[in-house]
């Protein structure tokens, strides 16, 4: 907020509410070098803004007193502020390492932000306090004729807590579950949210205009979930709502519905391997990289039929035969199935074959996941089976082989950008290649593999003209924890040991 040449990186919740950009803003400190300030004032002020004094550990949003210097820590950055007051005026603004407390740099004048996002005036605080009591009341009045007297207790007794709270302090626990009132917003109207922060300028027309980039990363995941975001909150507030856990003004916390987010974000770049329909008719030009700076080609796709009834194999026996040649040449293979069950079943089925395999979905905690996949790139399994997590995001260099099975059953798991996504990560290997399971060629399968016909075309033809000899991926295994894999002493769960 105090310059423009700035990147965020932000999840989907950039679109939830956040305060008012304004109060956050006024509220903040402005100290310089110079500045009349009484020692008792500038704790005043800290602890107004939601700052916490402590004696001990300085962490992020507290700060320290030692006689007459200051020891703050932001709570949005790793650094600490060193403030020194001499005569009653600012004498020293430093900033200083939070771990070594060597000072790095010294300042003119700082910037420091409250704590929390939803700051109040004390008139706008006074004006809220009064509006909450009046929906309280009518809300009550609701409860008590439908004879509702236990969501009216509930909802009475959370609310008077809060406006106590409030009152006092100037902060609640979910105070956002308030931000209509404390900002002034009508009910119904949309929230300030992360991109209310960014600044705005006027066009030639005079017509107000975001004037920020907004990069969005694997759009073909963002802008569904952007989409979706608004009626899942929706049926979840609606529910506190309904039991009195909360005040109908609740269900204004929200995050942007879609039409909200698209006005808010002027210029966009979407990036994605497969982009939808959506980014194709709103992209005034499309830049394609088709070409690798390593040369490697889109792997080579064979289809092969879920039961062949001249062998009599099915896609399991095939896949082994497959497994053998990977586990001789060292190298890893990942088979993507439909069902977490099928994973599950599948890996079992390998390891009672005394094939190492193991399995990744959902189900398993977010650090073992990393401990797996560790594991996996070092060679302490070779065959690993998943569902959705395998389909995009992961760049495993090791992988020659990927195989999906039951590839004609149309759906979200295997359309066309689910295909394209999940092949991909055999693009990272000068061996690799896809194997799809299938009886028929469904309408996305031939539009995938047509695809990715032409890309190779493109890629081989680049090649060729420039001399490129493609090469594999090469990337460092980056030990999580600087631990190695197997060390983490994570829960397991049956029989997910590592050992071959």
């Amino acid at each position: 907020m105090s310059r423009k040449d700035v990147i965020v990186v932000a999840s989907v919740s950039c679109i939830y509410n956040l305060g008012v950009p304004v109060n956050y803003f006024d509220s903040a400190l402005h100290l310089e070098i110079g500045q009349p300030m009484v020692r008792v004032d500038l704790m005043r002020q800290l602890l107004k803004i939601q700052f916490e004094r402590t004696p001990g550990l300085l962490e992020r949003g507290k700060f320290r007193v030692r006689g007459e210097v200051f020891e703050i820590a932001p709570a949005s950055e790793k650094f600490v502020y060193r403030i020194e007051i001499v005569n009653q005026k600012i004498a020293e603004i430093g900033v200083v390492d939070a771990l070594t407390k060597t000072i790095k740099e010294q300042m003119k004048e700082a910037i420091i932000f409250p704590v929390k996002h939803f700051v109040s005036s004390e008139p706008q605080m006074k004006e809220a306090l009064k509006e909450i009591k009046t929906e309280l009341k009518d809300r009550l009045a609701y409860f008590k004729k439908k004879e509702l007297y236990l969501e009216a207790e509930r909802l009475e007794r959370r609310t008077r807590y809060d406006l106590e709270m409030l009152k006092t302090l100037g902060f609640c626990h979910g105070i956002e579950n308030y931000s209509r009132h404390l900002a002034g917003k009508l009910a119904g109207e949309a929230p300030d949210t992360l991109l209310s922060y960014f600044p705005w300028k006027k066009d030639k027309g005079g017509k107000n205009i975001p004037d920020f980039l907004t990069i969005m990363d694997e759009s073909h995941i963002g802008l569904p979930q952007v989409r979706g975001m608004y009626a899942g909150d929706r049926s979840r507030k609606d529910t506190l709502v309904q039991y009195g856990w909360r005040l109908p003004s609740a269900l204004d916390n929200r995050p942007l519905k879609f039409d909200e987010f698209e006005k808010r974000v002027g210029q966009v770049v979407f990036t994605s391997a497969t982009p939808g329909d959506f980014e194709m008719s709103r992209s005034a030009v499309v830049a394609e990289q088709v070409i690798r700076p390593t040369g490697l080609i889109d792997p080579p796709i064979e289809v092969r039929p879920v039961f062949d009834k001249k062998t009599n194999r099915g896609q399991v026996d095939d896949i082994i035969s497959e497994i053998e040649a990977i586990i001789k040449n060292k190298e890893r293979v990942i088979i993507n199935v439909l069902t977490k069950k099928m994973a599950e079943e599948l890996s079992e089925f390998l390891k009672q074959k005394n094939y190492p395999a193991n399995y990744l979905h959902s189900d398993v905690k977010t650090l073992e996941r990393t401990e797996v996949l560790i594991a996996f790139r070092e060679g302490k399994f070779n065959v690993l089976i998943g569902v959705n997590l395998l389909r995009e995001g992961l760049d495993l260099p090791e992988v020659t082989l990927v195989a999906i099975m039951d590839a004609d059953r149309e759906g979200f798991l295997r359309s066309e950008e689910s295909l394209m996504q999940t092949m991909g990560r055999a693009a990272r290997n000068v061996k690799g290649k896809v194997i799809l399971y299938a009886d028929t060629i469904t309408k996305s399968m031939k539009a995938a593999m047509k695809e990715v016909d032409r890309r190779r075309k493109v890629q081989i033809a680049y090649n060729t003209k420039h001399g490129i000899t493609p090469q594999t991926t090469n990337k460092d295994i980056e030990q999580f924890l600087d631990m190695p894999a197997g060390d983490l002493n994570l829960p397991v769960r049956g029989k997910r040991s590592f050992k071959k």
